[in-house]
């Protein structure tokens, strides 16, 4: 004799499914650019800038040091806000997050002076620098990767998206130093990123500082239609070839 059928599953509504952690963009996005940051970082401890060349710079250096800076203000601008707002207990999250965000751009603020010949910085060894650097940068992840897990939990895909996109955006555009000392949060927090993106600017033209420009996107042709509103059309080259 076979036994009762089990009842049907329950089917989830939509909205709950889109607020259960079930994109992990923002997540993944977060790991590309710790990872990439990581490597960048594994190359610049090999490289031991020679005395003769302070106040000069070296690429490999630079490198990590404006790709950290930037990662860093674009968590600022993006992130903690997010988590701030939309997750409960977000202040006390963001809080740990900044203690540890903070304590890595001193650490990098360090080897920026060091790099560049910072007579306050001259009894510094680049090994245990770059040992703190490392141990600042797990922690820094660590927090941040814990912002990300909530987000993902409590926010819906769309907005996940919104927030990965944005993050990946600013990255190419924020202040190229560390700045542990200014603002963060709020108006002015965005009124200090705004200011000190131009005061880097000037520096790092003055210093010649190598900091990589974010790469060209290039845009999708409009399709026919919108050829035909816009009153442009784009001819290919063997149909440009041809003659009336």
């Amino acid at each position: 004799m076979e036994g009762r059928p089990r009842p049907l599953a329950r089917a989830v509504p939509r909205k709950a499914v889109s607020r259960m952690g079930t994109t992990t963009c923002l997540q993944d996005s977060i790991k590309h650019a710790h990872d990439e940051l990581g490597t960048q970082l594994a190359t610049a401890r090999t490289v031991m800038p020679e005395r003769g060349h302070s106040r000069r710079g070296c690429p490999p250096i630079d490198l990590y040091l404006v790709g950290s800076s930037r990662h860093l203000h674009a968590v600022d601008d993006v992130l903690v806000p997010a988590v701030e707002h939309g997750v409960p207990g977000g202040r006390s999250l963001v809080r740990d997050y900044e203690t540890a965000a903070h304590r890595l751009a001193v650490v990098l603020a360090h080897v920026k002076a060091l790099e560049y010949g910072s007579t306050w910085e001259h009894g510094l060894a680049w090994a245990g620098v770059w040992d703190d650097v490392e141990g600042a940068a797990t922690g820094q992840r660590r927090h941040e990767e814990a912002v990300g897990e909530e987000l993902s939990q409590a926010l819906g895909e769309e907005r996940l998206q919104r927030l990965a996109d944005r993050l990946e955006h600013a990255q190419g555009s924020e202040p190229t130093r560390p700045h542990p000392y200014v603002p963060h949060r709020g108006p002015a927090g965005r009124v200090a990123r705004w200011v000190t993106r131009r005061s880097d600017g000037f520096w790092d033209t003055v210093e010649s500082r190598y900091t990589p420009e974010r790469p060209h996107v290039e845009h999708k042709r409009p399709g026919l239609l919108w050829q035909y509103l816009l009153a442009d059309p784009h001819f290919d080259d063997e149909d440009a070839d041809i003659k009336p």
